[in-house]
C-alpha cells in the first residue's frame, strides 16, 4: 500500500507540473508596452515615441536574431584563433541591437549598406549561419563563394561590407539616387562608424543628398572607438547625429533594440515623406577589439568592458523586459539559447568541411549578366576565364 500511495503522488506532482507549464504557457502576455529612452534631435521639432510596444512574437524573433548574431561571432573567434579563418575580421558583439533594430524597421526591398564590421547585417538581411561561416572560411559554400570574407559579404538589397573606411557612404547616397529615380519608395541605410565619420568624402555626401533630397538615412554606430582611439581624442565635436548640419539628426540608444527600432521606423518614415536625407548616431559598444590583431584592451579597461556588459548588454536587456513583463519564460528563453548553439556548431562543421573554390573560378563572377571573358592573372601567360 505504501509502495502504491508514492506512486500515486509521484504521477500527481509530474502531471501537476504538466499542467502548471501548459497553463503558464497559456498566460504569456499577448504584447507589452515599454518606456524607451527619448532621443536627442537635431532640426526636428518631434522625434520618436517614448513609449514602444512590443508583441510576444517580436520578442522572441529579436532574441533569437541577436543571440544567433553573438554566438556566431564567438565561433568567429574561436574559428580564427584555430587560424581556420585568416585575414582581417571585424566581429559585431555587443552591438547587436543596432543591425536587429534597424532591419526590423524597414522593408525587404529597403537597400542597406555598411562598412567591413558586416557579419550581423548580413545575417539579419537573410544570409544562414553556414553561408556567412563558410565565407569566413574561404570555402565554395560561403553567400560570395569564398572569394569576398569578413569584409565583403552581399546578398540582394544588400552591398556590403566594405573595406576602405568611409567609402560606402558615397556609394548609398547613389543607391539612394536609384530609389528616387525609379520611384519605387524604397530607402536606403547608409552605415558607418565614429572613425569614418571624420572623412570629407561623408560630408561631401551630406551636401549631395540634402541637395537632391535623396531617401537616404545616415547612420554612424558610434561604438567610442574608432580602431584604438576614443572618440573624444578624435572629433572635436562627438555629437555625430549634428554632423550633417542642414540634414536633421537623432541621437538613439544603441544598445535598446526597441529604441533603436522605433527611431528607425520614424527616419523611414521621413525619408518616405519625400523630406531627403536624415542622420541617425547610435550609441553602442563592441566587445571584441577593433579587429582580430587589436586585444582591445590597450586603450580601455577589462573593468569598463564588464561594465557596459553589466549595466547595458542588449540582449540581457531585452531578456529582462520579456521575463519581467510575461511575455516569455527563463526556460523559453534557454530552449532557444540551446538551438542556437547547436545552430552555430552545425554552420562551423559545414564551413570546416567544405571545399575551396577551386582556382579556375577565382576570374568568375566579376560583371553580372556578361558573356565570359578572359581576366589576366598574375603575370601575361596566365589567363582565366570570368562567367558571370
Amino acid at each position: 500500500m505504501l509502495l502504491m500511495f508514492w506512486f500515486c503522488l509521484f504521477f500527481f506532482f509530474k502531471a501537476s507540473r504538466v499542467v502548471v507549464a501548459s497553463r503558464n504557457y497559456a498566460d504569456f502576455a499577448s504584447e507589452a508596452t515599454f518606456e524607451i529612452k527619448k532621443c536627442d534631435l537635431h532640426r526636428l521639432e518631434e522625434g520618436p515615441s517614448t513609449t514602444a510596444v512590443m508583441t510576444r512574437e517580436e520578442g522572441l524573433h529579436y532574441y533569437k536574431t541577436m543571440q544567433t548574431i553573438r554566438r556566431m561571432e564567438l565561433k568567429s573567434d574561436q574559428l580564427y584563433k584555430q587560424k581556420i579563418i585568416r585575414g582581417f575580421c571585424h566581429l559585431y558583439d555587443g552591438q547587436e541591437a543596432c543591425c536587429v533594430g534597424l532591419e526590423v524597421a524597414i522593408k525587404p526591398t529597403d537597400h542597406v549598406i555598411t562598412a567591413y564590421r558586416a557579419h550581423g547585417f548580413t545575417y539579419a538581411r537573410g544570409v544562414p549561419v553556414r553561408e556567412i561561416l563558410a565565407e569566413l572560411t574561404g570555402r565554395k559554400g560561403g553567400c560570395v563563394k569564398g572569394k569576398g570574407g569578413s569584409m565583403h559579404m552581399y546578398t540582394k538589397n544588400f552591398y556590403g561590407g566594405n573595406g576602405i573606411v568611409g567609402a560606402q557612404v558615397p556609394l548609398g547616397a547613389g543607391i539612394a539616387l536609384a530609389c528616387k529615380y525609379f520611384g519605387k519608395n524604397e530607402i536606403c541605410l547608409t552605415l558607418y562608424g565614429d572613425g569614418a565619420a571624420n572623412q570629407g568624402q561623408i560630408f561631401e555626401t551630406y551636401n549631395m543628398a540634402a541637395l537632391w533630397k535623396l531617401p537616404c538615412i545616415f547612420i554612424c554606430e558610434n561604438n567610442r572607438y574608432g580602431m584604438g582611439t576614443s572618440v573624444e581624442r578624435a572629433a572635436a565635436s562627438t555629437d555625430y547625429y549634428k554632423r550633417g548640419d542642414f540634414i536633421p539628426g537623432l541621437r538613439v540608444d544603441g544598445m535598446d533594440v526597441l529604441c533603436v527600432r522605433e527611431a528607425a521606423k520614424f527616419a523611414a518614415d521621413y525619408c518616405r515623406a519625400g523630406k531627403g536625407p536624415i542622420l541617425m548616431e547610435l550609441q553602442t559598444y563592441r566587445y571584441h577589439g577593433h579587429s582580430m590583431s587589436d586585444p582591445g584592451i590597450s586603450y580601455r579597461t577589462r573593468e569598463e568592458i564588464q561594465e557596459v556588459r553589466s549595466k547595458s548588454d542588449p540582449i540581457t536587456l531585452l531578456k529582462d523586459r520579456m521575463v519581467n513583463n510575461n511575455l516569455a519564460s527563463i526556460e523559453e528563453l534557454k530552449e532557444i539559447d540551446v538551438a542556437v548553439r547547436k545552430e552555430i556548431e552545425e554552420a562551423a562543421q559545414f564551413a570546416t568541411t567544405d571545399p575551396e573554390p577551386p582556382l579556375e573560378e577565382l576570374g568568375n563572377h566579376i560583371y553580372f549578366n556578361e558573356p565570359p571573358f578572359e581576366v589576366r592573372g598574375p603575370n601575361q601567360w596566365i589567363r582565366y576565364k570570368s562567367v558571370s
